[in-house]
């Protein structure tokens, strides 16, 4: 750092706080260390007292904490987003929607990984809020070298890290199985707990169909709601390995592309994932939905919603963090469930 004349020290970064000092009325910080001097605070400074000021050298191939901030935001910020000011080298990002989530996490990595700089964000692949906040950044040191930052920027040169995928709005069409239900020996509990979950979202409950356990009947069902527009089948009950439990065979037949039987994931093991003429999810949904405060299809649902396809892959890396806890009071999403 070096000492300057105040009435020379536009464009210089202050290397100490600067009180205002007015009797009964201020005492506080008027300029912050790191502060980027300006043509209108040379008067404020006299004012305050200050003929000299200790300033960093500016040098070089160096940039101030705030203007690396800016390149840092860059990097990140994507289409739906909204920022905070920046302030000591530190810009966060919000949500201006209700969408879905996504992050590089390589980039992520490998960015973090440069040194004096960081982002933290909130886990990818789940529902955000408009107002949320997505991430935090910040330039660790007062001052950084240029030439990190381009790396950064090289890094991220094909796209920003985050990006959110809008909710798309969906008619939904529910089947329930099980001669139990169909022939009235208990009551179907199942079908207002699915729509009270899709109503989170974007959707027009087309209507619950309930059949018996005859495959051709479940099949039957769920091709009617498709060509009345459904945009998305759920289907309820049948989906374990016993005898009569025919769902997961009346889904083959309608013609679907069987994604996954199965996901690594409790409660939700026994889970179908499959498609429709490429585009239109057939879902069976395993018993565990009807009860278990929070399952797979929590998990595969916002996804689904944002017209994200699901692939065996995605199912299989579900695996780490499917094991929900079953804690007395659910705190879901604020938990590991699903991270």
């Amino acid at each position: 750092m070096k000492e300057i004349k105040t009435k020379d020290a536009v464009g210089h970064v202050l290397c100490h706080d600067i009180t205002q000092i007015v009797k009964d009325k201020v005492k506080g910080v008027a300029f912050k260390k790191g502060h980027v001097v300006k043509e209108e605070d040379i008067n404020t400074l006299l004012s305050l007292g200050k003929d000299h000021l200790y300033v960093w050298e500016k040098r070089e191939g160096m940039l101030h904490e705030n203007e690396a901030a800016i390149i840092l935001r860059d990097i990140c910020k994507n289409e739906y987003m909204e920022e905070s000011d920046v302030k000591e080298g530190k810009i966060e990002l919000f949500s201006s929607i209700n969408g879905l989530l996504k992050i590089n996490i390589d980039k992520l990595r490998e960015v973090n990984s440069l040194g004096e700089m960081m982002i933290a964000t909130r886990h990818e692949n789940f529902p955000v809020k408009k107002g949320d906040k997505l991430a935090g950044t910040r330039i660790i040191p007062l001052i950084i070298e240029e030439e990190k930052m381009k790396k950064a920027q090289e890094l991220c040169s094909d796209g920003p890290i985050l990006s959110i995928k809008p909710f798309v709005h969906k008619k939904v069409g529910i089947v329930t199985t099980g001669n139990e239900v169909f022939y009235g020996r208990i009551e179907d509990t199942f079908g207002p707990v699915i729509m009270e979950k899709v109503k989170e979202f974007d959707v027009d409950v087309l209507g619950q169909t309930i059949v018996n356990d005859n495959p051709e009947n479940i099949t039957n069902a769920i091709l009617e709601f498709i060509s009345n527009g459904a945009d998305m089948v759920l289907c309820t009950g049948g989906m374990s390995v016993d005898p009569d439990d025919k769902t997961p065979k009346a889904i083959k037949d309608t013609g679907a592309d069987i994604v996954s039987y199965g996901a690594p994931v409790l409660p939700g093991a026994m889970m179908l994932v499959s498609y429709y003429k490429g585009n239109i999810p057939i879902i069976g949904l395993p018993g565990c939905v009807m009860y278990a405060k929070r399952t797979v299809f929590d998990l595969i649902l916002p996804r689904v919603m944002a017209d994200e396809k699901i692939t065996k892959d995605d199912l299989s890396k579900l695996g780490l963090g499917g094991l929900c806890l079953n804690c007395d009071v659910c705190h879901y999403p604020n938990c590991g469930f699903g991270k």
